[in-house]
């Protein structure tokens, strides 16, 4: 294809990898989001955002991520970005049929109280609810979840005055999150979206100078 870079979005886990495995040296793999895995650049713009509005630095601030976190290749790379940049009270809170086996191992408290999981909290994470979910074994309802996982004003007055309000987007407006919330005065959501172009922008802005060097390099 003479490509130069591939951003790759692929439903199975670890296909950014394999291709990169594949493709000759002087070609840019970046991976867009793969299966249940990772999506590494919304865990950059998440933390860009997080250190750009934050009144604390990271290693004080007590995060919560909610929604669907077995299934979120977002809530995998938060975690982990948030643990390197020295996070140490992360909170994730789902019903338990939306929480992975396990998820203890990560270094994460787990709540099925919403409202116990974000008292005090810094900031709190909403992740999207895929629509195939709902109706499931998995949940119920979007009424039955919004009624005890929504991010609803009541929700956010119990963490910090000063919490931030995250989201990934696209969102379930009444499922995951009030409209009043979404677009209140705690929102960074609009932020997250401009931050992500920035870091999209760098992202390919690197890979482009390292293919250049690379190129160089086997003249």
């Amino acid at each position: 294809m003479t490509a130069d870079i591939f951003v790759v979005r692929h439903s199975a886990s670890g296909a950014a990898h394999f291709m990169a495995t594949e493709v000759t040296p002087d070609i840019a793999i970046i991976n867009g989001g793969d299966g249940w895995h990772a999506h590494p650049t919304q865990g950059m713009l998440d933390m860009l955002t997080i250190h750009r509005e934050a009144p604390r630095p990271f290693e004080e601030l007590s995060i919560a991520i909610v929604g669907d976190i077995k299934h979120s290749r977002v809530a995998r790379s938060d975690i982990s970005a948030l643990q390197t940049l020295g996070v140490t009270d992360i909170r994730v809170c789902a019903p338990r049929t939306l929480l992975p086996k396990g998820i203890e191992r990560f270094g994460v408290q787990v709540y099925e109280n919403m409202d116990e999981c974000v008292t005090d909290c810094d900031v709190i994470m909403g992740l999207r609810i895929q629509n195939e979910r709902i109706g499931s074994p998995l949940l119920a309802s979007s009424s039955e979840y919004y009624k005890h996982y929504g991010i609803t004003p009541e929700r956010v007055a119990l963490a910090k005055p000063d919490a931030l309000v995250m989201h990934p987007g696209p969102m379930n407006r009444g499922v995951e999150i009030a409209s009043s919330v979404a677009d209140g005065a705690q929102s960074v959501i609009l932020k997250q979206v401009n931050n992500g172009i920035a870091i999209r922008m760098a992202v390919l802005s690197l890979a482009m100078e390292g293919q250049r060097a690379h190129q160089t390099a086997g003249k």
